[in-house]
């Protein structure tokens, strides 16, 4: 699971450099492709100054002062901007542009009109759920530039300006009552304690103070007790009662308000908006219900597949037994946080020395990246894992955040499928990868599509059976469950949203399929309702990706060679499946004819 707004610095940084600057159309280009280009470089400034906590995460850091503007107006006026920008690209001569600008004009066509729809769809009217929103931004120092005082000061202005956003996203959330756009209240009851974590007496141990408990040694002594004085002013009189104000609306107003349905086809218009959710984080037109059967058969293939690795085991008693018998065993758990912690950095390690085996050396990514704990007052309503990415600049390194809340639910089997999914050689290689493609226009080194990225995440966790990483039989299962997981996911989100099951259900048909514990169970189908159609995308896109690696071994026989494969799923950035497809088929077509295996872009 990508958590795509958090970063922290956690281990030794190299810098990659700003990336200001925009690519150029390639030389001799002609005037499409210069007018593409220009086109590129306007719109990514227009996303930069509209989404500024965006814009300093990934490593621009002209607006490291601002907020978002989410009022209204604002979101009106930038819809109409977005439906303007696919004007001007209509206005460009596809059939002149080369093959990689072809890409890209693609890619450019789609975002925009992801954007349109969900505006249409007023997907902008439910701002927050349990697991993201501005109750969340307690980790939004995780993701800052905390080098030279000039750093901080951004921060601070931040700091003193949050009501006016505060402001307008408690709008939205009115609006969204009043166009019955909420929330199902069932996961929303998880949000006041996390609202609540941010209201504190002394600014002090506010989570916003915590860049300044320890500040860079370049700044001078009586300039950092400046700037704390000033945080904790800040934080006093503005971010404190901001949240208060927050806690007030939403728990006497909003929550009453919210749905007691937890279909996102209950919503107004709510089929269209499934299927939108859907085609979005799956980047195909599968249908709902073409997604729920995929899923019921994926089920049973892997029932099959667990059932040799039980009888590796000698285990004689059903799998609902076996199951009973791994969440009962204190021998599979860790008693002590700080242990569990340790074996998520152990397993990260044992990871590194076999990624030349699959990939060549110069895709690899120069950025780094750790483990640390997910906030605890975050933990208890989050996932298992989450992977949060470098900086674009590489000022911040990327880690994977681990949930050490109750360590007798996370089982020993679990860690390193985990740490392949969320670590290396999952998000932590594709997204580093995709950000130092220096030959890219901007929006496709930072763009993320789910299915794309969560695929290639789920790929890796096989790639790491490959890599022999499972190397006993609980660590196998411990694969194959998470392998189940998401075909899982596939039957119950649609259940959920499209075929009418209720929470009780899909509760249940986890518990029969899966080796999750009842905490994980829980905080997961919280998460398919508020999220729709996002868990699809992990299956769904691994699924593509094996087909095309097992169309390009028939194609190429003894000439196929895994790491040329790889480089060629990574070397173009994420990409909608259709677009994967049309570049893989490509890839073939040019092993086949002789072609060299790296030729698409400059790396490093």
């Amino acid at each position: 699971m990508l958590r795509a707004f958090q970063a922290t610095a956690v281990c030794a940084l190299l810098v990659l450099g700003a990336p200001t600057g925009a690519a150029a159309a390639p030389a001799g280009a002609n005037t499409s492709s210069i007018a593409l280009h220009q086109l590129f470089h306007f719109e990514w400034q227009r996303e930069m100054r509209e989404h500024p906590l965006e814009a300093s995460a990934d490593g621009f850091h002209q607006f490291d002062g601002k907020w978002a503007d989410v009022s209204l107006a604002s979101l009106a006026r930038e819809h109409q901007e977005d439906l303007q920008a696919l004007e001007r690209l209509a206005a460009i001569e596809r059939s002149a542009l080369d093959r990689e600008d072809r890409i890209s004009y693609d890619l450019f066509k789609y975002r925009y009109q992801i954007r349109v729809q969900g505006y249409d769809l007023k997907n902008y009217l439910m701002p927050m759920n349990e697991l993201e929103g501005i109750q969340t931004l307690r980790t939004l120092t995780h993701t800052l530039r905390f080098q030279s005082a000039a750093d901080y000061r951004n921060y601070l202005e931040r700091l003193r300006t949050l009501m006016p956003y505060m402001d307008e996203t408690i709008e939205l959330l009115k609006q969204g009552v009043k166009a019955g756009m909420t929330e199902p209240k069932v996961v929303m009851q998880r949000v006041p304690h996390q609202i609540a974590a941010n209201i504190v007496a002394n600014p002090a141990d506010s989570p916003f103070y915590a860049p300044f408990k320890k500040m860079p040694s370049i700044i001078p002594a009586a300039e950092q007790a400046r700037l704390r004085a000033q945080a904790k002013t800040a934080i006093a009189q503005v971010v404190t009662p901001a949240y208060r104000k927050l806690q007030q609306y939403f728990d006497t107003d909003y929550l009453p308000h919210c749905r007691t349905s937890i279909a996102a086809e209950a919503l107004p218009d709510g089929k269209a908006y499934y299927a939108y959710m859907v085609r979005k984080y799956t980047t195909t037109d599968l249908t709902p219900h073409a997604i729920h059967q995929i899923g019921l058969q994926r089920v049973a293939e892997i029932h099959a597949q667990m059932q040799r690795v039980f009888d590796q085991i000698g285990f004689k008693g059903t799998y609902k037994q076996f199951v009973h018998y791994l969440r009962t065993n204190p021998r599979f758990y860790y008693r002590k946080p700080a242990d569990l912690l340790e074996a998520y950095r152990a397993a990260a390690m044992r990871v590194n020395p076999l990624l030349v085996k699959y990939f060549p050396i110069w895709i690899l990514p120069r950025v780094p990246y750790g483990v640390r704990p997910i906030p605890a007052s975050l933990a208890p309503d989050t996932y298992p894992a989450y992977s949060v990415p470098p900086a674009g600049d590489g000022s911040v390194a990327g880690y994977v955040a681990v949930n050490l809340y109750k360590p007798q639910s996370r089982p020993k089997y679990d860690i390193q499928v985990l740490v392949c999914h969320e670590g290396r050689p999952g998000h932590q290689l594709q997204i580093p990868i995709a950000m130092e493609l220096k030959g890219l226009p901007q929006f496709r080194r930072f763009d993320y599509y789910s299915s794309y990225g969560e695929g290639w995440a789920l790929y890796t966790e096989s790639l790491c059976d490959q890599m022999g990483l499972y190397n006993n039989p609980y660590s196998k299962f411990g694969y194959l469950d998470w392998q189940m997981w998401r075909a899982v996911r596939l039957v119950v989100d649609t259940g959920i949203h499209s075929e009418g099951w209720t929470r009780a259900q899909a509760v249940r048909y986890f518990e029969e399929n899966t080796a999750l514990s009842t905490q994980n169970i829980n905080t997961e189908v919280d998460r398919y309702i508020a999220w729709p159609g996002q868990a699809l995308s992990y299956m769904i896109g691994q699924m593509d990706i094996f087909k095309l690696r097992q169309k390009a071994e028939q194609a190429l026989g003894p000439k196929f060679n895994i790491k040329d494969f790889h480089a060629a799923i990574l070397e173009h950035g994420a990409l909608p499946l259709t677009v994967l497809n049309h570049v893989i088929d490509r890839w073939i077509r040019d092993r086949q004819a002789g072609k060299p295996a790296r030729h698409a872009l400059a790396m490093h």
